[in-house]
């Protein structure tokens, strides 16, 4: 089971920078956990709403072909609570990209309020990297079967709101994804 902390975006811009939302609902199993008499979301899965806007943020730089893991948090900072009922906004900045990997500002916002900043790096390993122990093209590793990362990209509306730095739209097949009528929706 893989855990999504962010509902959809709102913004996104290649190589840039994007913005998502996470409505945080009662509803939420971990939240009668955390606290049941005063539920709030923990703050370890609001860095982690902030690693997923910013890691989708800095795949899509290297064509969702390259593995890309989160290396570390250089820095991350929470001022507040995040109750049932409040609309976190994360909004990601690139820095900077290079062989190595990108870094990422990362804020989160409940309404005007700044709820967390962060400084990520997330590390891009190349095929070279992995050897023989990868799977796939040329021995490259996947994090994720290409259906499901596709099926993630439009759940959180990559492809609805996502353009180049020059305002072209995003289409799963600049990526590789080519729709097929009838079909899984890929081809490799």
């Amino acid at each position: 089971m893989r855990w999504f902390w962010i509902d959809r975006f709102t913004e996104f811009v290649s190589g840039s920078h994007a913005t998502a939302v996470k409505a945080v609902a009662l509803s939420e199993e971990y939240l009668h956990d955390h606290w049941p008499a005063y539920p709030v979301m923990p703050h370890s899965l609001i860095a982690e709403g902030m690693a997923q806007t910013s890691g989708l943020l800095v795949s899509e730089t290297y064509q969702f072909k390259e593995l890309v893991v989160l290396a570390k948090f250089a820095r991350c900072t929470f001022h507040g609570e995040v109750r049932p009922g409040d609309v976190l906004t994360y909004h990601a900045q690139i820095e900077q990209t290079s062989e190595d990997g990108a870094s990422v500002k990362v804020t989160a916002h409940v309404e005007d309020r700044l709820q967390a900043e962060a400084e990520i790096f997330f590390a891009r390993l190349q095929t070279q990297d992995l050897g023989s122990s990868g799977e796939g093209q040329e021995g490259a590793m996947r994090l994720f079967n290409p259906a499901h990362l596709l099926h993630w990209l439009r759940l959180v509306a990559v492809f609805d709101v996502g353009t180049t730095a020059d305002g072209q739209r995003l289409r799963p097949a600049d990526y590789g994804f080519e729709t097929a009528a009838g079909g899984d929706g890929l081809t490799p």
